[in-house]
C-alpha cells in the first residue's frame, strides 16, 4: 500500500508547528514550540530567522519514527528576511507587524494610482508598512550597506526551504501584491525601488516540488513549494469549495470567500487564481493577540480569561472594546488606529472587560465580513472555522451571535498544518486537487448557531463599534504625532 503520510509545517507568528497527517486527515503526531518577539517601541517587532529553522529541525528530529512521503511547508507572510548569497540572514527579521517602514509605504502608495492596483491585483490594495517593496526601500535608506549584501529578500517559509533543500524559490500566492493574476511578478512594483528586481526570488506554483530534504532523519523526502499560511489554511479548511466562506482565527484573523466573482472593494485582497481558487481575503490586526494582550495586562491567564467569559454576560455594565491594538488591516488598513475600551463605569468588572475583549475582535471580524461578501458577491449562512481561537466554546458562540450565522468548526487544531499537508499530498499525486484533498482531510465536529436575540443586540453594537472606529482614527493619528522622547 502506498505510503500517504505527508509532513505539514506552519512556520506562524509566535511558533513552529508541526504534523504527520495520514490520509483521511488525522493528525497523527504533533509539533509545537514557539520563539520570542523582539519588540522595541510602537512600531518594531523584530524575530531570528535561525529560530524557525532550528525548531523545524527539531519537529524532524521528533517524528524520525515516521516514515513520510512529502513535506509541505506554509507561513507567515508580509515578514522578510533579507539574505545574502551565501545564505545568511543579513537582519533579524521584520515581522509583519512591523511598521517602521511607514513613511517609505506612503511615498511609494501615492506613485501608484488606483487605476493601476485594479489592473494589476484585481483591487485597490494600499502598499502599506508590510509591503515587500517598504521594506527594501528603507532598508536601503538606513543600511544601505546590508542591502548592497542582500541577494534575495525572502518570507520566512522560503527562508526555512533555503535551509532544508538549498533552492531558493517562492510561490505566487505568498507574493501578492508583488505579482499579478497571471502569477507573473510586476515589473513596474519593482521599479519603485531601485535595485529591488535584482533581489526577488524565482517563483514556483505552490504544489511543485522544488527539491528533497538535504540531511537528518528525512533526507531525500521531495519538498514542495508550499504557500502563505493564510491561503493555506482558508483552502485547508473549506476556501477550495466555490462559493464557500472560511473564518481563520490565530494570532491574527483571516477571513475568506471563493468566487470567481470580483467587484473591487477597498480594503479586500483578491488572490490570483491558482487551481481553479479564485480566493477574496480580509485579513485583520486583532485576533488570539488581542486575548494574549488582556491576559499579560489583567493578570490573568488564558484559560482563566476563557472562564471568566463563560460564567458572564453581556451587561450595561460591560464596555464596547475597540481591538486595534497595532492598528488595523482589512477593511481599513490604518496603522495608527489604536484600542480601546469605551463606556467603562464604576460598575465594570475584570469579567466585563474580558468579555469585550472578545466581543471586540468578533466585531472586528464583522467588519471585515461585510467588506469581503461585497468583494465575492457572496453571502454564506455558514461559515467554516479553524485556528486556535475557535477552541474557545465561547468564544466561538460570542463570534456566531455577533456575525449572524452558523459557525462549523475544524477537528483539526490547526488548519495551516492540514493545508500544508494537502499541498504536500498534491505535490506527489496522492491528491489531484485542493478539493479532493479537501473532502478526504477537513473533518468538523462542532457547530455554533447564532441566538436571535443575542444577534439583535449585538447588531445595535455593531452600529456605535463603527461610529467609534471612525472617531478613533482620527484620535488614533494624533496620538500618534505626539512625541514623549524629551520628557
Amino acid at each position: 500500500m502506498p505510503n500517504r503520510l505527508t509532513l505539514g509545517i506552519d512556520v506562524g507568528t509566535t511558533s513552529v508547528k508541526a504534523g504527520i497527517v495520514d490520509g483521511s486527515g488525522r493528525v497523527v503526531a504533533r509539533f509545537a514550540q514557539s520563539y520570542p518577539t523582539l519588540r522595541r517601541g510602537s512600531d518594531i517587532a523584530e524575530q531570528d530567522p535561525d529560530d524557525w529553522v532550528r525548531l523545524i529541525s527539531d519537529a524532524m528530529a521528533s517524528f524520525a519514527d515516521f516514515e513520510i512521503s512529502a513535506i509541505g511547508i506554509t507561513g507567515q507572510v508580509n515578514t522578510h528576511v533579507f539574505v545574502d548569497r551565501e545564505g545568511t540572514a543579513l537582519l533579524p527579521a521584520i515581522l509583519w507587524q512591523d511598521g517602521r517602514a511607514g513613511g517609505e509605504a506612503a511615498g511609494l502608495d501615492a506613485r501608484v494610482s488606483a487605476a493601476q492596483k485594479q489592473a494589476w491585483w484585481g483591487a485597490p490594495m494600499p502598499i502599506d508598512a508590510s509591503h515587500a517593496c517598504s521594506r527594501m526601500a528603507w532598508v536601503a535608506r538606513h543600511h544601505p550597506d546590508i542591502w548592497e549584501k542582500t541577494r534575495w529578500v525572502m518570507l520566512p517559509k522560503d527562508y526555512c526551504l533555503l535551509k532544508l533543500t538549498g533552492e531558493a524559490t517562492t510561490d505566487p500566492i505568498s507574493n501578492i501584491g508583488l505579482v499579478d493574476n497571471t502569477h507573473a511578478y510586476i515589473a513596474e512594483v519593482f521599479d519603485l525601488v531601485p535595485g529591488a528586481a535584482d533581489r526577488k526570488v524565482p517563483l514556483v506554483p505552490v504544489c511543485d516540488v522544488v527539491g528533497t530534504v538535504a540531511q537528518g532523519p528525512f533526507a531525500g523526502v521531495p519538498v514542495v513549494s508550499g504557500t502563505m499560511d493564510a491561503w493555506a489554511g482558508l483552502v485547508g479548511a473549506g476556501g477550495a469549495k466555490d462559493g464557500s466562506t472560511v473564518y481563520l482565527s490565530g494570532t491574527s484573523e483571516i477571513l475568506g470567500i471563493s468566487s470567481h466573482d470580483v467587484v473591487p472593494t477597498p480594503g479586500i485582497i483578491v488572490f490570483p487564481e491558482a487551481d481553479g481558487i479564485r480566493l477574496h481575503a480580509a485579513p485583520t490586526q486583532s485576533g488570539g493577540d488581542a486575548k494574549v494582550w488582556f491576559s499579560q495586562a489583567g493578570g490573568v491567564s488564558l484559560d482563566q480569561m476563557t472562564e471568566l467569559v463563560a460564567r458572564t454576560e453581556r451587561r450595561a455594565a460591560t464596555p464596547l472594546f475597540l481591538p486595534q491594538l497595532q492598528g488595523e488591516r482589512a477593511p481599513l488598513w490604518d496603522a495608527d488606529l489604536r484600542a480601546a475600551f469605551l463606556g467603562v463605569g464604576r460598575q465594570t468588572n475584570q469579567q466585563d472587560l474580558a468579555r469585550a475583549v472578545y466581543e471586540g475582535v468578533a466585531m472586528s471580524a464583522r467588519m471585515a465580513l461585510e467588506a469581503l461578501q461585497k468583494s465575492a458577491g457572496v453571502v454564506s449562512d455558514t461559515i467554516a472555522c479553524g485556528g486556535g481561537g475557535f477552541q474557545s466554546d465561547p468564544w466561538a458562540q460570542i463570534r456566531a451571535d455577533i456575525l449572524g450565522v452558523e459557525l462549523t468548526c475544524l477537528a483539526a487544531k490547526d488548519p495551516g498544518i492540514l493545508g500544508a499537508a494537502a499541498m504536500a499530498a498534491i505535490g506527489v499525486g496522492h491528491f489531484r486537487a485542493f478539493g479532493e484533498a479537501y473532502d478526504a482531510l477537513a473533518v468538523f465536529d462542532r457547530t455554533f448557531t447564532p441566538d436571535p436575540a443575542s444577534h439583535t443586540h449585538y447588531n445595535d453594537l455593531f452600529d456605535l463599534y463603527r461610529d467609534a472606529i471612525a472617531v478613533n482614527a482620527d484620535l488614533g493619528k494624533r496620538l500618534s504625532k505626539l512625541d514623549f522622547s524629551t520628557v
